[in-house]
């Protein structure tokens, strides 16, 4: 029985984090995210958890290697072995090509919408600076009145790479780099409409990979 591979991956604000949680949830498989790896790896003082916190208190970013060590590690554990939904990984043809050593991806889940709604989901985004609670101005959930925190009654806060500026230089580099993956998976592509509900978008990724499909795939 092949493994089941799910990768979803989208621009800034598409939503994909959410929607991989959800179809995780849906198909009884892990989520993984880098983010959670690197997290984990620094938690428990790892080698490469070592190496991951160096480099993130250097202000550098984790290198490909890395990212893929931790990844090939979490992937070798029971519960990955029939499956797992990848959040947000590759994000390069680089990162393609390493998960190709370790992983055959059965479907990529495409989540787009326009440059212009990612900027207004993300430069609307605020965060209590004492609870670490995050609201939207633009989406749900939105704060109480005068933009404070409805359990701290404190103002929120915008994080620096939030503001337009660093959204747009952010999706810059998505297009560079992450849109020429839409090529490299072309067979094994699904485009999903991401300026709709958390729910429409659900529903969207479950039709279009069809979990009759979902089924079939886990008997070959």
């Amino acid at each position: 029985m092949s493994r089941l591979i799910i990768c979803l991956f989208g621009p800034q604000g598409s939503g994909k984090g959410t929607q991989a949680k959800i179809l995780s949830q849906k198909l009884n498989l892990p989520h993984i995210s880098t983010g959670e790896l690197f997290r984990l790896a620094m938690e428990n003082k790892t080698a490469l958890g070592k190496q991951v916190e160096e480099t993130i208190n250097g202000g550098q970013l984790v290198s490909d290697e890395i990212t893929f060590g931790l990844l090939k590690e979490r992937v070798a554990n029971l519960d990955c072995s029939e499956g797992f939904v990848l959040d947000g990984y590759p994000r390069t043809i680089k990162q393609a090509e390493l998960l190709n050593q370790c992983a055959t991806v059965s479907k990529v889940i495409f989540i787009e919408i326009s440059d212009e709604e990612a900027v207004k989901r993300l430069s609307s985004r605020r965060h209590c600076p004492q609870c670490g609670a995050i609201y939207n101005l633009y989406t749900a959930p939105k704060p109480a009145e005068d933009e404070l925190c409805d359990r701290c009654k404190i103002k929120l806060a915008q994080r620096a790479d939030d503001a337009e500026e660093s959204v747009r230089e952010r999706l810059r580099r998505y297009h560079a780099e992450t849109e020429p993956l839409i090529d490299y998976y072309q067979d094994k592509i699904v485009k999903i409409n991401g300026e709709q509900t958390i729910e429409r978008v659900a529903d969207d990724i479950a039709k279009s990979v069809g979990m009759l499909q979902l089924n079939q795939m886990l008997e070959q």
